[in-house]
């Protein structure tokens, strides 16, 4: 099959996760091709495959067949030559829209249906073909786009209204962001007569940077709204819309898409209740190095979300969750159940600080330390060198230890191993790895100390056989976190 061209947003951090998925996948299942190239918040990559296979990334929020990718669009003070510029993104000869739509429902699962949507639009686009050689033609399409415009949006419409004067503030052509899924569809109102013929669509247009302090996200939507209208007949629908056309502007590329799927990829159906970002979940047990036989232990569990990330993908190992709170015990038991992997994950109620569990038994000890923010552990920083002891203890030689910590803990974990890692902590992320002092703020706000009695040697001596791998900065939203990777490389005692 012919390789399309798609591009799959990721949170802050994610890219190069994404990235190196799509690229594993393509050696294994021959579906990407080896050039991919990231942004910050994209990826963007060729593939010859069916949506079910780029269902299958893990990293991804967003999957979108790619329209255009463009260099930013040229800044101006002239308002009306910027929209004009934007328009342009959208404007093509009638067959690019055609063949467009036709790879879309092909994607889309549509191949199934009778075409009688494209013989409208092809109708309407042979209409528009028309006017660019006949002024009467032209004018009556105007007036059909008057009309419409009048009667969905109440603005005033035309040559000379690129960008619309609002007179409420509902809009009626745009999303002023990317929504998270489609609305749903049978929102129990019957469709007019009218309202079944064109091909509905809704912009979801996101603009930041320069361009953003000329034109709002409203007005670039609407000027592109109004130019699909009238170049390919289409009907504008922002509740229930056949067709998403996403529009990103800013300073580094214009990129025009659709979505490939209603709702996004990091949504998991076998997740009952969420707990961690799955994508970052999937994230830290790719670090882990998970084989077929390994032994894997989450011992802050939480709601398992982390463990039923890497079960999915890494069946043939063996998965331990470890949590003090029932609650969350009992959250993770509902969503393992839902995930139907009873078989490959084990829980047990146990403090991290004592582990019951014998030591070097594990081959992957993977966790998110609760921040002190969701969960209210007022206690983070004291807690942390007992955990870190406990998880070195049932760590094998060998093994893989990956960490989600804040940036306050992430400090204390720096504190604690600065020794151990020498200059492999230079190769982290961030310059500020390793020197950080052993101090850490608790939820109160006042400094609470990590080594009561002893000095940072002396930490550095108790781990000393964790050695520093990488550090990897994510976003969990409103929240900045580090992916920790660290390798056990002695036993306890020895050198």
């Amino acid at each position: 099959a012919e390789a399309g061209r798609f591009f799959c947003t990721a949170g802050r951090g994610l890219e190069p996760f994404l990235a190196r998925e799509g690229l594993t996948l393509g050696r294994v299942r021959r579906v990407f091709s080896p050039k991919v190239d990231c942004v910050s918040g994209k990826v963007f990559f060729r593939a010859a495959a069916r949506p079910g296979e780029l269902r299958k990334l893990r990293s991804g929020e967003r999957l979108f067949l790619l329209l255009k990718k463009h260099s930013p669009l040229p800044v101006s003070r002239n308002r009306g030559k910027m929209l004009q510029e934007i328009k342009s993104l959208v404007i093509e000869e009638p067959k690019y829209w055609l063949d467009i739509i036709s790879v879309w429902r092909k994607l889309h699962g549509h191949e199934g249906e009778t075409d009688d949507v494209s013989q409208e639009n092809a109708l309407a686009l042979k209409r528009k073909s028309e006017e660019e050689t006949n002024t009467t033609s032209k004018r009556q399409k105007t007036e059909q786009v008057r009309a419409v415009v009048s009667e969905e949006c109440q603005v005033e419409a035309g040559e000379t209204c690129v960008a619309p004067e609002r007179t409420s503030n509902q809009e009626c052509w745009i999303e002023s962001k990317t929504s998270s899924e489609f609305p749903p569809k049978g929102s129990g109102e019957t469709p007019s007569a009218n309202e079944k013929l064109g091909f509905s669509f809704r912009v979801s247009c996101r603009c930041s940077g320069a361009i953003a302090k000329i034109l709002t996200s409203q007005e670039i939507g609407r000027a592109i709204g109004i130019t699909l209208v009238k170049q390919c007949g289409w009907r504008a629908d922002l509740r229930d819309p056949d067709l998403e056309i996403f529009v990103h502007l800013n300073d580094i590329q214009s990129v025009v898409g659709i979505p490939l799927f209603r709702l996004p990829l990091a949504n998991r159906e076998y997740i009952k209740t969420a707990g961690l970002r799955s994508t970052v979940a999937w994230a830290m047990a790719s670090l882990a190095e998970i084989s077929a036989g390994s032994l894997v232990l989450d011992p802050m569990c939480g709601l398992g979300t982390i463990l039923l990330e890497a079960a999915k993908e890494w069946p043939e190992a063996c998965y331990w969750g470890s949590d003090i709170s029932d609650l969350q015990l009992e959250g993770a038991d509902g969503n393992i159940r839902t995930a139907g992997l009873m078989d490959k994950i084990e829980l047990l109620k146990s403090s991290v600080k004592a582990l019951p569990l014998p030591s070097e038994s594990f081959d992957t000890v993977i966790s998110d330390i609760p921040f002190g923010k969701k969960f209210k552990t007022t206690n983070d920083a004291q807690l942390l060198p007992d955990a870190l002891q406990e998880m070195e203890r049932v760590l094998r030689v060998g093994g893989t230890l990956v960490l989600l910590l804040s940036q306050e803990l992430r400090r204390c974990v720096d504190g604690l191993t600065k020794c151990a890692g020498g200059d492999a902590a230079e190769a982290s992320a961030d310059s500020d790895s390793g020197a950080a002092p052993a101090q850490a703020s608790s939820v109160d706000g006042n400094s609470s100390s990590l080594a009561q009695g002893g000095g940072e040697s002396v930490l550095s001596r108790r781990f000393g056989s964790l050695v520093p791998e990488g550090v990897y900065a994510v976003s969990l939203g409103k929240t900045d976190a580090f992916i920790h990777k660290y390798r056990k490389v002695s036993a306890p005692g020895q050198k």
